[in-house]
Parts: structure tokens; sequence; C-alpha cells
């Protein structure tokens, strides 16, 4: 038995995707911990750590690395005493002791056991499982994975602290509760920058001070926090993690979700974000009604919305006007060319097509069944997406939102818009009411607010969220609740310009209501290039004024040696059956290229789909894999209960207790 840090982080090349990695690591270093393997294995998880798993690997890969059964830590098992057990816990003093106990005993649950730890271990728990001795001779490894996120897209991750943004932003600031926030978000950070074995410039959102009389507040301090545990975990794996980089091979921005208060509101048009926005969404999981093929009530069936759907990873980052034409497209092309297709489209009967004809049809039939099920799925969703659209009326909505964005509208056409138009509903209302108070806050204070308030027709809950809005913001310490009988929002005392963004230089628009774009993506850009100031945004290990014309990997230049290879977005190519040619990307290494070194990019408090095609396209853009984490990941309902209930006690849940 030894107990050590994780060592290689992949089985293969150099060259490989942030989730790749991640899954490699869980599926080839943590579940064959012997070179032969172990044919009998238990899996135990706790609940976090079933997260963990489930985001980076299917069943189906984890049972072809010998595991046989998959249990929670928490529950009472049954002993499998001819089983090995793997376990992948976090380090805490219940999972240790329910660990101990499983294998101490005259019965122990398991033969031997592989124990590995999400983060590290403190030396407190480490003595507590080297002093019972009974456990240790059936431990045969006990290490430190350092692998604590949960991998949400190709390149987007989050902590899983759900509860961040009430946390670190409430009114009643509770030092102790944020630190213990920023603690845990600071490890699982670190974590990730383990399992890659990348060493990052850490430049994070700097305090402002209004000026000298002016106390920075905590929230203020947020970003400089969370950097300062990044800073401090990744200084322990540089001393302790073999083969860890002792120079910088990447960089890391720390942001908070006050960056950009207009990106979680203002209605994305992108087909992810639509799906997210529109449709009744669990994370990536669809629900949808089908006809019954006995003719009784539609069944209900639930698919997940992910990279393992092709379609989906070539649609989600395009407008919804683009989805809806190219997935006409594929359905017509797949029609034209399929001759299963082409007879259930025809008039004709099976009993009047030729037999070398019906062979056709048999020998297409499965494959049919399946691309034609997926692409009806999408056509579909893209009807409803559209229906939603026309009915809440929310291209005219959307034309005013970003019009207000980039200045070419303002209050008074916000009251024009909501004296005449009687089809959006109260959340649209409420959203485009925290759009406008995040740009023109001075038009909230008093008697103003409350008029506008009444002409949107917003419920005292809703009032509260636009209120709470000045949390997100710089305020003076000074600054108070506004009482129920008046309505007072002060954001910020700096003088606030009137666009919240300027149109993108040397970039056209194809789409309507696609000129809106998330902060972050100017802020990589400059990052990219070396031009973020430092008075606004400090580096903990300023990097020389060579790394960035060195970090770029433009065509035919030399890639530096901590260089990864990331999958590329070009729009995929038809093949006969009107489906894809190429295979999912990930399955293999070939759609793989070299890229100049990785942006990590973390948000705390909440991240949004447009954070996330912003990395994307960047990635493109830049040859630089760009890797969005947060502490969550936030659809417009979310957050906006969120700000509705930032200021409320947080009740105890059943869940959140073990029996």
């Amino acid at each position: 038995m030894s107990f050590s840090d994780s060592g290689s982080y992949s089985n293969g090349g150099d060259h490989k995707s942030f989730r790749q990695i991640t899954r490699e690591r869980l599926l080839y270093e943590m579940l064959m911990p012997e070179k032969n393997g172990t044919p009998r294995k238990v899996l135990v998880l706790d609940k976090f750590t079933v997260k963990i798993m489930s985001s980076a690997a299917k069943m189906s890969e984890i049972s072809q690395q010998g595991v046989s059964l998959v249990e929670l830590i928490t529950r009472r098992r049954q002993p499998m005493t001819s089983f090995d057990a793997i376990y992948f816990i976090q380090p805490s003093e219940s999972n240790v002791n329910a660990f101990l106990s499983d294998m101490t005993g005259k019965s122990p649950l398991y033969k031997k056991a592989f124990v590995f730890f999400s983060s590290p271990v403190s030396r407190s728990l480490v003595t507590l499982i080297r002093k019972d001795m009974r456990a240790m001779k059936r431990i045969s490894a006990l290490k430190e994975m350092n692998l604590e996120y949960i991998s949400m897209d190709i390149q987007g991750f989050v902590t899983n602290n759900e509860n961040a943004l009430e946390d670190l932003y409430s009114d009643e600031e509770n030092h102790q509760r944020a630190d213990a926030c920023l603690n845990v978000v600071a490890k699982r950070i670190a974590t990730v920058l383990a399992s890659l074995k990348e060493y990052p410039f850490v430049r994070y959102r700097g305090a402002k001070a209004l000026d000298a009389s002016t106390m920075t507040t905590y929230r203020e301090l947020i970003p400089t926090k969370l950097a300062a545990g990044v800073w401090n975990c990744l200084a322990r794996y540089k001393q302790t993690i073999e083969d860890f980089p002792q120079t910088e091979t990447c960089e890391l921005l720390i942001l908070d979700r006050s960056i950009d208060q207009i990106a979680p509101l203002i209605h994305e048009w992108t087909y992810d974000a639509m799906c997210h926005d529109l449709l009744k969404m669990e994370g990536n999981k669809y629900t949808y009604e089908v006809p019954s093929n006995s003719g009784g009530d539609p069944e209900m069936r639930e698919v997940f919305l992910d990279e393992e759907d092709p379609i989906w990873v070539e649609l989600r980052d395009v407008h919804i006007a683009d989805a809806s034409e190219r997935l006409h497209e594929k359905m017509t092309n797949f029609v034209s060319k399929n001759k299963a297709a082409q007879l259930k489209h025809s008039s004709k009967d099976f009993g009047d097509i030729s037999t070398k004809d019906l062979t056709k049809v048999v020998h297409a039939l499965p494959q049919y069944s399946e691309q034609i099920d997926k692409l009806s799925l999408h056509v579909e969703i893209a009807r409803t997406i559209n229906r939603t659209i026309m009915e809440q009326g929310l291209r005219e909505l959307g034309k005013l939102e970003q019009d207000l964005v980039f200045g070419d509208a303002g209050r008074k056409d916000v009251i024009k818009f909501l004296s005449t138009n009687n089809v959006i509903n109260q959340e649209s209302k409420l959203r485009l009411m925290m759009i406008l108070a995040a740009i023109y806050p001075k038009k909230f204070e008093g008697e103003k607010g409350r008029k506008m308030m009444e002409l949107a027709k917003l419920s005292g809950d809703d009032v509260v969220a636009v209120n709470n809005l000045r949390l997100l913001g710089p305020v003076h310490t000074e600054s108070k609740r506004s009482t129920t009988g008046s309505f007072s929002l002060k954001f910020d005392v700096l003088k606030k310009k009137r666009a919240a963004r300027k149109d993108r230089v040397g970039e056209t628009q194809t789409w309507q209501l696609s000129r809106f774009y998330p902060i972050v993506e100017e802020l990589v850009e400059k990052l990219n290039k070396g031009h973020l100031p430092k008075q606004d945004y400090p580096c903990m290990n300023e990097p020389k004024p060579t790394f960035y014309s060195a970090s770029q990997s433009p065509s035919g230049s030399p890639v530096l040696p901590h260089s990864r290879r990331t999958p590329t977005w070009a729009r995929r190519h038809l093949s006969d059956d009107g489906y894809f040619s190429d295979s999912f990307l990930g399955r293999t290494s070939s759609g793989f290229k070299k890229k100049g070194q990785r942006i990590f990019v973390f948000i705390v408090g909440g991240a949004t789909r447009s954070e996330l095609r912003v990395c994307h396209k960047l990635t493109e853009k830049l040859d630089r894999e760009v890797i969005l984490g947060s502490s969550s990941f936030l659809d417009p309902q979310t957050f906006l209960t969120k700000m509705k209930q930032i200021n409320e006690e947080e009740e105890i849940s059943l869940d959140d207790i073990d029996i």
C-alpha cells in the first residue's frame, strides 16, 4: 500500500482536450489501479463524486473497466467479500469513517480497497486511516486524484457550488459562510489544474475603491480572495505532485458575476441558449411527448442534448434561424438520398415495389430509424422554439434589449414598448426592467423607479429582484436595503455610460438579434494579447512581456511544449445518406490539432450559455483552448429566482441530512 498523489494524467499522447483528459484519468488511472486490471470490482462513490463520474463517463464505459456494481458510501451495502472495492470519495471525516467501517472487523464488505480521494487529504484523516491496522491490511492503494469538478462541456466545468451567488453576495454579509464557500471553490479550481498538469499565471479582477474615504466591501474582494486561495493550493501541488510544472504553462483569469449583469438576463438567440431558456430542461435533459404506438395516451421520452449528439454539437452555437435552416436542409438531403425515407414519404405501397428496391429498404431501415429519429427530434425542438418566439413576441423584445445594450434605445423606448405591447409575459418584463436598471441605474432611484415598476406591473418579488441587482456592483458601505414603502436602487456612484457594449469592429452579423456578446469575450481577447489593464486585473505572478507573443500558436508557428490538442468547430459535411460523414469529436484523436497555451476563465457566482459559446468561438479564433469554469451554470429563470431570494435565510433540506 502506498500513499501518493496522482501520477500521469493520461495513457496516451500529450495533446488531448480538457474533457478527454478528465475521462481518461477516471477510467484508466483510477478504475485500473493494477496493470492487469482487477476483474471483479465494486465502485463506491459519495453524492458529489457520483456527479463527477456521470459527467465524464458512461455506465457502459465504467463497466468495461471491470466494475460490476456502483454503490453510494452513505447507503447500507451487502458484503461482497470476493470483490475488490474502488473508493472515489471526498476526503471528509464521515466518508473516511464509513470506509474504515467497511474494511474492519471479522467480516469486511470487500476483499481489498483501492482508495482515491477527490482532493487533498488532511493530516488528521491520514493519521486516522493509518491508526486502523485492520483496515490498513486490506488497503492496496491510497491516492489523491485531485479531480473534484464536474465536466459540463468539452470546454466547460463547474465546481458544484450552486448557492455561491447567495453565499457571497447577500446583503447580510456572512463572512464566515462566504470564506467557506471560496475555500471550497478555490480547492476545486486547483484540482482542474492538477488534473491537466497546468501551472497558470493567476490574474483576477481587482477591487476598486471609489475614493480615499470609501471602504472596499467584501463583495468587491471576492475575486482577490479566490485568486489567493487557488494560488495557495497550487503552491502545495508544486511540492507534492510528481511532474507538476514548476514554471507557468497557461493563464487563469478569475472573475465574478458582477463583471456582467446583462448576460444572465438578455435573450440569447443561439440554439443552445434558446433550448435552455424556452424549453423546460433539467440540465442537459429534455423531456418531450411522442405518440403512443398502441394508440393510447402520448408517451414521455427523455433525451440528453450533449456531445454524444453530433447534430447538437454542430448547431448549439449557431443562431436559431440558422439552425432551423440547416435542419431543413439536412432533412431534405436525407430524404432525397435514403431509399427507406423516400418510400415513407411517397405514396407507394410496399407491395408495389421491386424485390431489389425492397432489399435496399431493409438494409437502410436500422440506420434510417436512428438517424430520422435524431433529425426529427431537433426539427421538432426548433419548431417549438420558433413557435414560442412568435407567441411571446420575443423578436420585438429581443431587438429592444439589444438596442438598449448598444445605446440605440433608452427609458422612453421601454415605456413606449410596455405601453403598446400586450404579448410579452411577466418574466420577460422583469428581465427587460433588470437590463434597463443595469444600464441606467439612476433611472430607478426613488419615484422614477416606482413608476417604472408600476408600468411593468411587476410583483413585489420582482421589484426585490431588480433592487438586488445593486449587490452585483460597487456600492457605498452605508447603503441599506430599501423599505417596503419606497424603491431605491443604488448600483454605483460612478457615472454610467449610455451604451453597455460597443459593436465589435470587423465582425459582420448575418442574423438579426446577434449583436450581443458577453464581456468575457473582450476580456479573453485582451488577455490573449497581453492588453488587460494591470491596475484592474492584477496578476499573482506577472508574466514577462515575451510571454504573450510566445503563447499564441499561429498557423505554421512552433507549438510550445505545454500546448495541447483540441477539437475544431468547423461546420460538418453531410454524407450521401444525409447524415454526418465524420465521427463525433473526442471518439478519436484524429480530430485534434495542436493549440497554443490554454486559457482558463472562472466566473464565481454562475456562468451563462453565451459565455460558454464565446469560449468555443475563441478557441478557434485565438488557436488556444479556452476553458470556462464556474460555481454553476445559470439559465435566466434560475438567475431571476436567485436574485429574488438572495437575502432570504437558507432553508435546511431533508436531502442534506444523511440518515
